[in-house]
């Protein structure tokens, strides 16, 4: 499959270096360039036409499937974030229950509500273990039933719902069948409304083939479209709102004293009906973003938790939200007009805007470029009999001045603000325009500048462990680790992030979340079991203190009718929580270790990389495994090589351990040490090993059943007296 987007990519690459038979545009990657002066507006225009017109004959363009009226949804689909499964808004783990009004309220409250979800349950946790994107999906509280209802949940609330495809997962468990087939069976089964395509430059055909089978049509949304040909069944997509800077094409330099225009959206131009969300995820301000949105009527990724990472729209950005999104779901039938005019001619330096004609009406969406306020004219219009004006961003009706065989409409537009102009039959205007307009008055009395730009960091918290009965010598089968100063050095294995503010985690002693660390931490003595928790002892366990998790999905799972397999007694216990791991530990009368109690009983004083030295050694850990599935552990005491200076074994290339849990308002995370025997292949975004002593793992928490791995286990401390 890939392939073919490969080769199909490589075909549209192809048509567009056909240069001499295009008409004179200029395009940077995805977009094209405005014209470079208003007074070649008219000629430009006309190249547009005729280039879609042709383009479109190029790669044999059908735009019957946006006729399709299960899908035109996707039309109006605007403001859409991508939502983590383990966002604390979405689902409460204290009462196991998915919280949908709370998650759309707090969207309600801060920037005017959503459209439709992107509901994201696997990267970054997928690749812990062998489950594929289909168990992570399966995994979620509830299962098939409960993920049915929180779709109901958003429907109820009349936001469409999204579920995403990761074509890269080729490394862990085989789902058995097609992936297209079995991803249209799953979301037709729950009653979500389309497919994201991770990493995709389209969703290939025969998505759409299998989607259609299952009589329960999906929409279709890759990351970033490059595959023209796809544009026809592919009703939406990513974009960026920039594009690199060498502009392809000939034409004139543009005047270096104009602001820099808009640029055109390239596929929304070849199907003014096709929806594409903006989509710059670490931007801090979006203004480039929403401005690009709002000129070409489309729409935005509102995307605030970014894999555990926190970066909330600014007030500013949130308000702009509200107010462009009020204006495009109100004349969304404008929007997918197939006489969009974009860089329709303005009045004034540095403003730019689309029309949008329509049977009855005609809508402008316009922006100010200019750092500064622009007053007085902006639009001259022709003369219709019986239509009236509205500037629909401050919802005030307009009294056109007559000049010549035109009318001139004045309005003011903000330093880098919006505007927006309405042109519609008298007999038109009713009620619902009428409270549309008041709404927007009211809204307008308060400038976008009068709101903060300020971003709003998070500050997470560590989760107390409660201290234990202290002991003065080792419990059997614990190592004493004596006390003292220890340089407290490690860093997070995300993928993504970089190091800014609210990657990995927030230390007690540190002010923000960032994903290097290094700190003097005075160590206390205390007593840790020389191996991990094994399946021999976890059983003792069970039948002492008659333990059931309430949420029992997934826990135990590679034991059969109460009991670990043959042989495996002295493997470490896997497939538990960090709350089955913690009702253990109180059972047994010790504690989870915090992290820097576990690197310092790993490493010693003489930071070194590995609890056996400095060196990696193949022979101190369990052979890996690149399959597709897991084989099982090793035995706790199958390689002493791997011993740290305090005699503590099996820490490193077995299974993971918990440790510390942090929380913040919209994201709980459990740290995880030593790495596993597990290496899925073929993909750069599997969960990432942290072997060495100076680096960690980071699992996103949503609820034990989600939360419980193959790979992952755990050992006890004691504070020592």
């Amino acid at each position: 499959m890939l392939k073919k987007i490969v080769a199909l990519t490589a075909i549209a690459a192809a048509s567009f270096s056909v240069s001499a038979q295009d008409p004179a545009i200029r395009q940077q990657g995805f977009h094209i360039e405005g014209p470079p002066t208003r007074a070649v507006f008219n000629k430009w225009i006309a190249d547009m036409k005729r280039w879609r017109m042709e383009y479109r004959k190029r790669i044999g363009y059908d735009g019957s499937e946006y006729e399709r009226p299960e899908l035109k949804w996707t039309q109006s689909s605007f403001m859409q974030p991508q939502m983590m499964v383990e966002d604390r808004y979405f689902f409460e783990p204290e009462s196991g229950k998915y919280t949908v009004d709370r998650y759309l309220g707090d969207l309600d409250k801060r920037f005017g509500g959503i459209d439709a979800v992107l509901v994201w349950p696997t990267y970054p946790n997928i690749g812990i273990d062998d489950r594929s994107q289909f168990d992570h999906f399966r995994d979620m509280p509830g299962g098939i039933a409960g993920i049915k209802q929180l779709v109901a949940d958003f429907h109820r609330r009349g936001v469409r719902v999204l579920f995403p495809m990761m074509l890269w997962d080729q490394g862990t468990r085989d789902v058995g069948q097609a992936e297209s087939k079995a991803l249209a069976e799953e979301l037709a089964e729950v009653g979500a409304d389309g497919i994201n395509g991770d990493t995709m430059q389209a969703v290939p055909r025969e998505y759409r083939i299998a989607s259609d089978r299952t009589g329960h049509p999906l929409a279709f949304e890759p990351e970033r479209l490059t595959v023209d040909e796809a544009l026809a069944y592919n009703q939406m997509n990513w974009g960026p709102a920039t594009a690199p800077a060498a502009a392809a094409g000939p034409g004139p330099p543009r005047p270096a004293t104009v602001p820099e225009p808009e640029l055109v959206s390239k596929y929304k131009w070849l199907e003014p009906r096709h929806m594409t969300h903006i989509s710059d995820r670490w931007q801090r301000d979006k203004n480039i973003d929403l401005q690009y949105a709002f000129f070409n009527g489309v729409g935005m990724e509102t995307w605030e938790n970014i894999w555990g990472i926190w970066n909330q729209m600014t007030p500013r950005d949130s308000e702009t939200v509200r107010r462009i999104a009020r204006i495009e779901r109100r004349f969304a039938g404008n929007l997918v007009s197939a006489d969009w005019e974009p860089h329709t001619p303005m009045l004034q330096t540095g403003i730019y805007a689309s029309k949008w004609p329509g049977s009855d009406r005609t809508v402008w969406t316009i922006v100010n470029k200019n750092e500064f306020d622009v007053e007085g004219p902006q639009i001259a219009v022709r003369q219709r009999e019986g239509q009236r004006y509205f500037d629909l961003w401050h919802g005030t009706e307009l009294k056109p001045v007559t000049k010549g065989s035109s009318l001139e409409c004045s309005f003011s537009i903000e330093a880098d603000g919006y505007g927006a102009m309405l042109a519609i039959d008298a007999a038109a205007v009713d009620t619902e325009l009428n409270t549309f307009l008041a709404g927007m008055h009211e809204l307008s009395k308060a400038r976008l500048d009068s709101f903060s730009k300020e971003r709003n960091v998070l500050q997470q918290k560590v989760t107390a462990i409660p201290s234990v009965k202290p002991a003065v010598n080792p419990p059997a089968g614990m190592l004493r680790i004596p006390g003292g100063s220890f340089v407290f050095e490690v860093s997070g294995i995300e993928i993504e992030g970089d190091n800014q503010i609210g990657v990995d985690v927030q230390y007690p002693w540190e002010n923000v979340a960032r994903r290097a660390h290094r700190s003097m931490v005075q160590i206390k003595s205390f007593h840790m079991d020389r191996y991990p928790v094994t399946n021999a002892a976890f059983k003792k366990f069970l039948e002492a203190a008659k333990y059931h998790p309430a949420d029992d999905h997934n826990f135990l799972k590679d034991w059969k009718n109460g009991n670990f397999p043959d042989g495996w007694a002295n493997k470490p216990v896997t497939w538990v929580s960090l709350e089955d791991a913690r009702a253990y530990a109180r059972w047994a009368g010790k504690r989870l270790p915090h992290e820097w109690e576990w690197q310092y009983a790993a490493q010693g004083d003489d930071r070194r990389l590995y609890p056996w030295g400095e060196q990696w050694d193949p022979a101190a850990v369990p052979i890996p495994e690149k399959g597709r599935v897991l084989r099982g552990p090793d035995d706790v005491s199958a390689h002493p090589r791997g011993a740290s200076p305090f005699g503590v074994e099996d820490l490193t290339g077995n299974v993971w351990q918990w440790t510390d849990e942090y929380s913040d308002d919209h994201t709980r995370a459990g740290i995880l040490r030593g790495g596993s025997y597990y290496q899925p292949q073929g993909s750069r975004w599997y969960f990432p090993q942290a072997y060495k002593l100076n680096e960690h793992g980071k699992l996103l928490l949503m609820a034990p059943s989600k939360d419980r791995s193959g790979t992952l286990g755990f050992r006890c401390v004691v504070d020592a007296e």
